[in-house]
């Protein structure tokens, strides 16, 4: 059976170094996302709807990964891809040190043969498997964030901030200004990895200056 790995096709987006910032064109892939809010005083280990929306994607993403293995026409099999997250604030960017509420789209990308038709059968299933409040926001949408900065950022999430900060002086260096919304791209897992050894993709929009 052929075996489709988009992280070594997409290496260019999904493997950056975490020696240098560098401008990507990021185009439009297919997506299982879904919204939410995590409220003042809460993290994205203590939100009940943080918790169901990512129990939510990786059953969805996994469920679709075994439909197209068994698909009696050009069965495929495929790596699922990471956990990503769009990250803003109401009143504008994304700024750990503010205390209001974080808005988040949670969401991962999915091979360009999935369909939406496989989308929500792959939903249906587990609907019935169990009950999950997140099944009912998903939704299956393509998402293009274009012309971006990235890296990949080494160590705690608390410690991000400087390495955004380091995003942003390279953005203004090259002509470039912050637009959109931060995104990370989670190739750690916190529950069983030091948080010194935690690797997340950083990336943000841009636009040219002038």
């Amino acid at each position: 059976m052929e075996k489709l790995d988009l992280r070594k096709k997409l290496k260019h987006l999904y493997a950056p170094s975490a020696k240098k910032m560098e401008v990507v064109d990021v185009p439009e892939f297919k997506f299982v996302m879904l919204d939410g809010t995590i409220q003042p005083g809460e993290t994205p280990g203590t939100s009940k709807d943080y918790g169901d929306a990512i129990g939510a994607l990786y059953g969805a993403s996994f469920t679709l990964k075994f439909m197209s293995k068994l698909r009696k026409k050009k069965p495929l099999d495929y790596t699922v891809m990471a956990l990503e997250g769009l990250w803003w604030t109401d009143s504008g960017g994304f700024d750990f040190q503010k205390q209001e509420a974080w808005r988040w789209t949670m969401m991962m990308m999915q091979p360009e043969h999935i369909t939406h038709e496989m989308y929500e059968e792959a939903v249906a299933q587990l609907k019935r498997k169990k009950e999950n409040p997140a099944l009912g926001l998903l939704r299956f949408e393509t998402f293009c964030e274009g012309l971006s900065t990235q890296t990949m950022h080494i160590g705690p999430y608390a410690e991000e901030p400087r390495t955004i900060g380091n995003m942003r002086a390279f953005a203004v260096e090259n002509g470039y200004k912050f637009r959109g919304k931060h995104h990370e791209i989670y190739l750690g897992d916190p529950r069983r990895c030091k948080p010194e050894r935690l690797r997340t993709i950083l990336r943000h929009p841009v636009e040219k200056v002038g």
